[in-house]
């Protein structure tokens, strides 16, 4: 049939020779079966075609992919419309529009497309190509929530968590979070973990509880709960202290460039916290998390530019990761900057400016810039 010219039997031939049933598998084959059906317009095959162009099968060409997309979604095929939307919302094989985006990704999820419900829940949720809008976020994130999408399981529970467009609510950010672990979504593991460890959401406060599902969310590698277990195990809660073991975990979510466990795994060498100590390792993770913009690792590494600890000496060094810092409002390296500029180190003294900087840590409550205040009033 599929040689007489029959669209359906040369589209089940193109599946054949792609997934090797009962024919020997081809991309070739499967290329030029779903095409013979395609041009004659047929949609599942226009769909396929813009997969393996997108994909795999041939050699990746998003305008080729594009083209067989738009055929099938103007027919209305919900996965061709949800990957339309995808190639502009990426300006993949199109310039990206994320009107464009938006445009075709409603068209697939007034379908029931759940994977195209959760992403338009992302869109109205960050305000990327509609003006942000959380209820209209969670009326997405619900829809396919309830088709069991794990994802958007996981962020109706944050927006219960927060009271993002809906009344705030622990009771169902957990009954949401447990859904989606159910089909093993591993940070709504760590959600739970949080849950327990802080005592919301209805559930008693619970560090044992809180470290068994930081601990399995970890295992799945998810760098959040790896660091929050490194925590747990440093700080004895709900497990017996461990500076190695700290380390371990921390370990693990640094590697996976997780700044807050950058940042302490720098505290720990510096501090021989489970590890030889070595301020030379320590500089190295300040630096790393500084890079990504951790207030606390700035102005850390800013102490130790301004005392050469595993570094050269350098007050300029020193002033340069104590603005960074201070200039995003962290109120200790405010002061510290305060004090570079009251003593000229690393920049021209200048009372002025140290009473501007230290003036903005005190306003935040710092304590050493409000006692610094007070001296310099009496």
């Amino acid at each position: 049939m599929a040689v007489q010219g029959n669209a359906d039997a040369q589209c089940k031939l193109g599946h054949y020779f792609a997934n090797g049933d009962c024919l020997d598998f081809s991309w070739e084959r499967a290329v030029e079966w779903y095409k013979k059906a395609a041009e004659q317009g047929h949609a599942e095959a226009q769909e396929k075609l813009g997969d393996l162009y997108y994909v795999d099968g041939v050699p990746q060409n998003y305008e080729q992919a594009v083209e067989w997309y738009r055929k099938a979604a103007e027919q209305g095929s919900s996965c061709a419309q949800y990957m339309l939307g995808l190639c502009y919302q990426e300006g993949n094989g199109v310039p990206q529009s994320y009107a464009q985006a938006v445009k075709w990704y409603k068209k697939s999820a007034e379908q029931g497309d759940a994977d195209a419900q959760e992403i338009l829940g992302n869109l109205y949720y960050n305000g990327d190509g509609v003006p942000q809008n959380y209820e209209q976020a969670v009326e997405w994130y619900r829809k396919a929530a309830e088709q069991g999408s794990s994802c958007a399981q996981y962020m109706l529970g944050e927006c219960y968590y927060e009271g993002e467009g809906v009344p705030q609510s622990y009771k169902q950010a957990i009954e949401w979070y447990r859904k989606s672990v159910e089909q093993g979504f591993s940070h709504a593991q760590f959600k739970i973990g949080e849950c327990y460890y802080n005592g919301d959401g209805g559930v008693p406060q619970s560090y044992e509880q809180a470290v068994e599902w930081y601990r399995k969310a970890a295992e799945d590698e998810d760098s959040c709960a790896q660091y929050k277990l490194g925590e747990c195990y440093y700080n004895g809660d709900g497990v017996p202290q461990s500076y190695e073991q700290a380390v371990e975990w921390y370990r693990k979510a640094a590697e996976d460039e997780d700044s807050c466990a950058q940042y302490k795994l720098g505290e720990c060498y510096y501090n021989g916290d489970g590890v030889p100590q070595s301020y030379e390792q320590a500089v190295e993770w300040y630096r790393k998390a500084a890079e990504q913009g951790h207030l606390d690792a700035q102005n850390t590494l800013g102490y130790c530019f301004h005392d050469g600890e595993g570094v050269p000496q350098s007050y300029e060094k020193s002033v340069e990761w104590f603005r960074k810092s201070a200039e995003q409002g962290y109120p200790p390296a405010q002061y510290n900057l305060g004090c570079c500029y009251l003593y000229g180190k690393g920049v021209p003294k200048s009372v002025d400016r140290a009473l501007y900087w230290i003036a903005k840590s005190a306003e935040q409550g710092y304590e050493q810039a409000v006692i610094a205040l007070n001296e310099k009033k009496n």
